[in-house]
């Protein structure tokens, strides 16, 4: 028997360069109106929740440094005008419309607001998913963040309600004067919150998509090409998009859609870069801890109704419903149905981690291939 050709494993892609964010140029930028959003991306393990707290942090130190800055020009400018006014024989009370020197000083301009966190997750939504999503509440400190423990789990949340609460949160920081900041790793989710493109709320046709099964490919192109330009082939690389991309063209066609249209239009994105191999083992490390944290518990408590956060009903959350968010909650869940022993589980976990990062590297590495100026930097 003839031995197969040798197939050399190909190497491992390059990664980006590495560059120094200069923060103060981002927030110049923000606040001339240059860019409208700072995106913080990454895949899972790499840092990014750390990076845009930190980034948060600075941006907020240098506001306050701004702050005392414009107050302290003001309280020299109304000490001169005061000692002009002293040597005019003009009463205190004329000199400055009743606010003195001090009185500014006093107040000090302390900013109202500064910069606020988005959650781009596309589990961390969900109320009780804690450990198991990696939320890490305590590493946000004093900085605000949006979007977590907004819906219960179990419940199926989708692109267009992200898209939708998003706009909701992004609004709400523009208009206080805060600064957002998006920080995530679902690349779906962030490409609807900063891509400009806005999602229908269309509901689904079980009746459309039995009679749109029967047709061919071909058929369903050409369908979707009379009602709608088709300026990529996203719409339609696979039969499943194909057959919801038309559900939606024909649901448009027939009734008035309101589209929302307050998303950003120039976002700053950052990446955080790290190696294949350290981002393997930090999820490694990540996973003993979050087992060793009560990971476990936590599922079997959404399984069985006694989570906290299931409260005042608790309503058990079906198995099948927690398989279907994947990752930590299906082989968790596997593991206590008695489907996977503990060591599989965590073995079967580990891996599919590892697999879940570089698909996320590629949807990024996908984004700057459209033309998307991602900003990779090490944490």
């Amino acid at each position: 028997m003839a031995k197969k050709p040798f197939t050399p494993i190909p190497p491992m892609a390059e990664l980006p360069p590495a560059e120094e964010i200069n923060v103060r140029e981002i927030l110049d930028k923000y606040l001339t109106g240059e860019i409208d959003l700072i995106c913080v991306l990454g895949p899972t393990a790499s840092g990014k929740t750390r990076y845009a707290v930190h980034l948060a942090r600075e941006i907020n130190s240098l506001l306050d440094q701004s702050c005392t800055r414009e107050v302290f020009l003001v309280a020299e400018s109304l000490e001169d005008r005061a000692t002009r006014g002293t040597e005019a024989g003009v009463p205190q009370a004329k000199r400055s419309g009743g606010v003195s020197a001090a009185n500014v000083r006093e107040a000090s301009g302390t900013r109202k607001t500064g910069a606020e966190i988005i959650s781009a997750d596309s589990r961390q939504v969900y109320r009780g998913m804690d450990i198991g999503t990696g939320k890490d509440l305590s590493e946000y400190e004093e900085i605000p963040y949006h979007l977590m423990d907004i819906v219960d789990a179990g419940t199926k949340y989708n692109i267009f309600e992200y898209q939708r609460d998003f706009e909701k949160a992004y609004r709400d920081i523009r208009e206080r004067g805060g600064i957002p900041i998006l920080c995530g790793g679902s690349g779906l989710y962030i490409e609807a919150a900063t891509c400009g493109y806005s999602l229908p709320e269309v509901p689904a046709d079980p009746q459309l998509r039995a009679e749109l099964e029967k047709k061919s490919d071909e058929e369903l192109i050409a369908q979707l090409a009379s009602l709608k330009p088709l300026h990529n082939t996203t719409d339609y690389d696979t039969r499943k998009r194909l057959i919801r991309a038309l559900e939606i063209a024909i649901y448009e066609a027939e009734h008035p859609v309101h589209r929302t249209s307050f998303l950003p239009k120039n976002t700053y994105y950052i990446g955080t870069l790290v190696s294949r191999d350290e981002r393997n083992a930090r999820i490694d490390r990540r996973l003993d801890a979050r087992l060793e944290e009560g990971m476990v518990e936590e599922i079997r408590g959404l399984i069985d109704g006694t989570h906290p956060a299931l409260a005042p009903g608790h309503r058990p959350v079906p198995a099948e419903d927690l398989i279907y968010y994947g990752l930590e909650y299906k082989f968790v869940t596997l593991y206590i149905t008695g489907e996977l022993t503990f060591e599989q589980m965590r073995t079967q976990l580990a891996t599919a981690i590892h697999q879940f990062a570089k698909r996320q590297m590629t949807w990024f590495r996908g984004m700057e291939r459209k033309g998307i100026r991602i900003h990779w930097t090490t944490v």
